[in-house]
């Protein structure tokens, strides 16, 4: 599936502190609740899974961590099993905090397997968010490293996890990443041949303009290419 360009320049971008506060920002003067854009991200990143494969036999692996970025994942996998997809979860820590909980009781009653695959069609990284911190743990590292050497195509959710700006770490090598609400600074340290992908949260016009930002023109589509340059 073709999506639409948008042409930012890195200037233009986020940073993660600008984005971190956008995020917060939302959810406490515009009633919009995490819970809300969990749901939104985990939609349009199934929909970017989904326009990635060639038939329903494909098996899908998502990571998930006991964060936000891990319940989005868990929505995706929700979303796509009920769509009649082979969906595995690797749940790489205890998922704890009541979001992902209840996500993950959702995912698993809509058919989505809590089980390990050692080469999945589609792996999708949504093990952590953009509030990781490095070096990654020994368990979590070992999983990328796996990841990075099979043959699967690889899609992350905001930021490839053990990602922060320097490509020469043991990180998520995505295909394509998919950047939540808006392009983020950090993403154009990637490789040139990782695709970016900004997909709309439902975030208003009002508070792009108030962080020194366009909105994106997700008008013409929920999910946008990013043409990154300097």
């Amino acid at each position: 599936m073709k999506y639409p360009k948008i042409k930012t320049p890195k200037s233009q971008a986020l940073d993660l502190a600008q984005f971190k506060e956008m995020d917060y920002y939302t959810v406490e003067n515009y009633s919009l609740p995490i819970e809300l854009m969990m749901e939104n991200a985990g939609l349009q990143l199934a929909n970017l899974v989904a326009s990635n494969t060639t038939s329903h036999n494909e098996t899908i692996l998502i990571g998930i961590g006991n964060g936000n970025n891990g319940g989005g994942g868990l929505v995706a996998a929700r979303r796509l099993a009920a769509w009649g997809y082979n969906v595995y979860l690797d749940i790489s820590t205890e998922i704890s905090k009541e979001l992902p909980k209840k996500q993950l009781d959702r995912a698993l009653k809509f058919g989505a397997k809590s089980s390990m695959m050692s080469n999945p069609s589609i792996w999708v990284d949504a093990y952590l968010g953009f509030s990781q911190r490095l070096p990654l743990g020994d368990n979590l590292s070992s999983i990328i490293s796996k990841a990075n050497n099979c043959t699967s195509k690889k899609i992350s959710l905001d930021i490839p996890t053990g990602f922060l700006g320097d490509i020469s770490t043991n990180y998520f090598k995505a295909d394509m990443v998919l950047s939540l609400a808006a392009s983020k600074k950090i993403l154009y340290s990637l490789p040139q041949k990782t695709k970016i992908f900004i997909s709309d949260l439902g975030i208003p016009k009002e508070i792009y303009e108030k962080f020194g930002t366009k909105i994106p023109s997700f008008h013409l589509s929920n999910m946008l290419l990013l043409e990154r340059s300097n």
